[in-house]
């Protein structure tokens, strides 16, 4: 490191914002996957609706919901340490 170089300042991962935030989507995104499912899912047992369920969520969350949140939200979870 040269110096003249900028010290980028320290900061600190925030589980609890970062918590908030995760869930503030994922319950919307529930919510629509279930409005969107019930009505083709009727008459099946509740373990073969999880059976489609819980792969689409995951799937929207790991590859959707998440980046978005820590590229959105980048300075609110991880916040300066001073």
């Amino acid at each position: 490191m040269s110096a003249g170089s900028p010290v980028a300042a320290p900061s600190r991962f925030s589980r609890s914002r970062f918590a908030l935030l995760v869930l503030a989507g994922v319950y919307p995104l529930i919510t629509t996957i279930l409005y969107v499912l019930a009505p083709l899912t009727e008459e099946w047992e509740i373990w073969q609706r999880t059976l489609v369920i819980a792969p689409t969520m995951v799937t929207a969350i790991i590859w959707g919901l998440i980046p978005i949140v820590q590229r959105v939200f980048r300075g609110f979870i991880n916040p300066v340490v001073r």
